[in-house]
């Protein structure tokens, strides 16, 4: 690198070579969708430069991309309508009140109101419709003129050929593709011989210019703008009065995409505490979203704010990027661990050159498994862009390329089990150790016994080492067969201990079937989705009775899932067979079995037509806030098995599709966006009240 760790450049070669390698990344990525600069580094780099000029200038060179749009680095051929511009960055409250202050300088009055949206990690792009026909494609390119990428019509998914209405306009938006059409993307890529992607904002950029691959890919759309072109009559006069707001609206009620019905949906504010707010909430939900996000967009929403804040060479003065911390960074892959789970199975775990993201340092990284390495093509030294959001686990997502240097080296696949050298099943993409559970029996009672599944309390994994290395535990059947004398043999375990750890098993010994369910460790299955089959089917015989077929009239489980579901539970019929002999519970309490095929009349997630007459039948239920009342004592999964066994549906994030938001106390963003998209909003208390019938079993789970 040509700055030091703090971005300041130490003298005029120090300079002259930063703005050397800013112009070679942005060439790389504005050409080919490739640079050997993150996102991070880039941005560092250029406020290097930046600041150097700031000092000195007299020594400012012609190739340098500050003040420029895309860095200099891009052009085109298609003049734009309007000068097509980027944003100037903020990056801490403090500079964005700095800016907002200096916006009310320059107009002379306060703002009236502000526009908060994500800023999508993209490609922007000018699409120009005629009687709402689409009849170009036009990249930003310098700002004045863009590159025509008409051919990409019709793999953009969100920008229709036809509007709804016959109107002559310019949508501006950002290209990307989903978390999704990356994986499909770069699956397509390889079957091809071509490498992957390195991540999703390559890989639209570089998807957009293609024109003569073998192959398509989808890539999403979403509208950040609109204008008038020459001939748009009356429209042209609408458009240049409309707020911000009110113009994303009208484009989404076109047919365009917009980012309205996402998580994440643009809101209008009246002051810079809310818009601060407002970045917070972004900010909360970036981990969960199905696209990237870079930072938000902060834009002075009425018109006539804008028109008197003015435009700069580079970049509008009434519009400001507030930039997230970089969820992803290139590094280096120095290894490869090969790790087993409690259920047995082998996954491969990434040793990372210490890299700093998002405010932590990551070392490791996930690799899914062995199909996954020899898909993306990984090898031993490969400079990797790797992407952490939030507690998610961080994982790689592709080698980049165009950095090797031929010293990579092959991964080595083991040829045995790592944990106990039995033989690997490489029969599905997740291999697995042939002893199954047994290979890691600590892991797999410790799980059993955890809080989400049966919460025996004091039974950490100390005491399962000592059960299992005293021959005691053979699965976490043998728990409840556990004797007094057995338990006191052991060291540490005086009579008070022994006698609390006993009472504890007999309370799990009526834990109801949903907890049971996702103790047996199901692949494919979780907390939410054992509550879902135990509610489906009421009864463990009925679940180890059913095929595929039946299980895939539970909601959320799709052909392939219902199959291995079935596997699974045919490898765990010694284990179920076990449980039952010891007397544990195998019902779900309120639950009802499901009628035979053909005459069921319930909704077929929740069992028979009885379960019509529960208070949330087809209700999605959100819980945000702290509970108070008779509610207050519940943890959010016990919130959450008790709206699934008053028939609803519980989820995490409010949307159109929610029917009742639960707030507590500080339910901050939720309850906003619920008010806004005019969603059902209870207290704990009313809420309590509405679901009565069902609150003892919820709070003895």
């Amino acid at each position: 690198m040509t700055t030091n760790s703090t971005g300041v450049l130490a003298d005029t070669a120090a300079y002259a070579a930063a703005v050397e390698e800013a112009k070679r990344a942005a060439a790389a990525y504005y050409t080919a969708g490739e640079s050997p600069l993150d996102d991070d580094a880039y941005d560092r780099l250029v406020r290097g430069i930046a600041a150097y000029e700031e000092e000195h200038p007299q020594e400012v060179l012609d190739a340098s991309p500050t003040g420029k749009v895309a860095g200099g680095a891009a052009s085109g051929d298609v003049p734009h309508t309007a000068p097509m511009l980027s944003l100037d960055n903020v990056f801490s409250a403090e500079q964005f009140v700095t800016w907002t202050a200096s916006v009310e300088r320059r107009i002379g009055r306060p703002v009236a109101a502000w526009s908060v949206e994500p800023k999508l990690d993209g490609l922007a792009v000018a699409a120009r419709y005629r009687q709402g026909r689409l009849e170009r494609l036009i990249t930003r390119g310098d700002g004045a003129a863009g590159e025509d990428v008409s051919h990409a019509i019709g793999t953009v998914l969100g920008l229709p050929d036809r509007l709804g209405e016959p109107v002559t306009l310019e949508v501006r938006g950002e290209i990307l593709m989903t978390d999704e059409q990356f994986e499909q993307a770069n699956a397509v890529r390889t079957e091809h011989g071509a490498a992957p992607f390195a991540n999703p904002r390559n890989g639209a950029a570089g998807t957009l210019r293609a024109k003569d691959r073998p192959y398509r890919v989808e890539m999403t759309f979403f509208a950040y703008g609109a204008l008038a072109l020459e001939d748009s009559g009356d429209l042209a006069a609408t458009l240049a009065e409309l707020p911000h707001g009110e113009v994303l609206t009208y484009v989404a009620g076109l047919g365009v995409h917009t980012a309205a019905d996402t998580d994440v949906a643009p809101r209008t504010v009246t002051t810079a505490e809310e818009v601060l707010a407002g970045v917070e909430d972004i900010a909360a939900r970036r981990a969960t979203l199905p696209f990237g996000i870079d930072g938000i967009v902060i834009k002075a929403d009425l018109a006539a704010d804008q028109r008197d804040a003015g435009t700069g060479t580079r970049a509008p003065r009434w519009a400001i990027a507030y930039k997230l911390p970089a969820v992803e960074k290139v590094t280096r892959l120095l290894a490869v661990e090969w790790n087993v789970g409690r259920t047995g199975i082998i996954a491969p775990r990434a040793v990372l050159e210490p890299v700093e993201i998002d405010g932590s340092t990551v070392g490791y990284a996930t690799l899914h498994n062995p199909a996954d390495i020899t898909r993306r093509d990984l090898r031993l030294g490969d400079h990797v862009m790797v992407y952490k959001a939030g507690d998610i686990i961080p994982r790689i997502e592709a080698p980049v390329a165009h950095l090797r240097t031929g010293a990579e080296r092959p991964i080595e696949f083991p040829e045995a089990c790592p944990q106990c050298g039995s033989e690997i099943d490489m029969s599905e993409q997740r291999w697995r150790c042939t002893r199954g559970r047994d290979c890691r029996l600590v892991a797999s009672v410790s799980y059993a016994a955890g809080r989400d599944q049966l919460d025996i309390e004091g039974l950490g994994a100390t005491r399962v080492v000592q059960l299992v290395d005293a021959g005691l535990v053979q699965d976490f059947a043998d728990l409840f067969t556990l004797e007094r004398e057995q338990l006191l043999s052991l060291d540490r375990m005086g009579e008070t201990s022994t006698d609390n750890l006993l009472a504890a098993i007999e309370v799990a010994r009526t834990r109801p079937l949903s907890r049971v369910f996702c103790a047996l460790g199901v692949r494919g299955t979780g907390r939410s989705m054992s509550r879902r089959i135990a509610r489906h089917f009421a009864s463990m015989e009925l679940i180890v009775a059913a095929d595929a077929e039946a299980l895939q009239r539970v909601d959320g489980i799709g052909k392939e899932k219902a199959a291995a579901v079935v596997s699974e539970l045919t490898e765990l019929a010694p284990l179920i067979g076990k449980l039952v002999a010891a007397g544990v519970n195998m019902t779900e309490p309120g639950a009802t079995p499901p009628a035979e095929p053909g005459t069921e009349t319930g909704d077929g997630a929740t069992g028979g037509g009885a379960q019509d007459a529960l208070p949330l039948t087809g209700m999605t239920v959100v819980v945000t806030g702290a509970m108070t009342g008779v509610l207050e004592p519940l943890s959010r999964n016990q919130m959450n098995e008790l709206i699934e066994r008053a028939g609803g549906k519980s989820s995490s994030s409010v949307s159109k599709r929610t029917s009742l938001l639960v707030a507590g106390e500080k339910a901050g963003s939720k309850r906003t966006k619920a008010e806004e998209l005019g969603v059902r909003t209870a207290t704990p208390e009313e809420f309590a009240e509405l679901v009565e019938a069902h609150l003892v079993t919820a709070s003895e789970a």
